[in-house]
């Protein structure tokens, strides 16, 4: 069950971007609520901080969404393994 609840939190990069279009809001979409606050204080660092963002955007979808697959992969091999005993048990 913990599997498919982080599956369903897994990031896509057109739905980031189209957070970044409305109102500089992608950080939340990445649930960093204190650096989205300093990105529209500072309005996006004067178009700087903007600017720098849409290019590393995809980065950043990416870093977020392999601490998701690390996590998933650990319940699979727990998965896994957990499998194995009950078979062996079985024999």
């Amino acid at each position: 069950m913990e599997k498919y609840k982080l599956q369903s939190k897994i990031k896509t990069k057109g739905t980031a971007y189209l957070y970044w279009l409305c109102l500089g809001g992608h950080y939340l979409y990445f649930r960093k609520y204190f650096i989205q606050i300093l990105y529209w204080i500072t309005l996006g660092g004067c178009g700087v901080w903007a600017f720098i963002d849409f290019f590393t955007m995809g980065s950043k979808v990416n870093k977020y969404n392999s601490k998701i697959y690390q996590r998933i992969e650990e319940i699979d091999k727990r998965d896994f393994e957990k499998s194995l005993e009950i078979l062996k048990a079985s024999k």
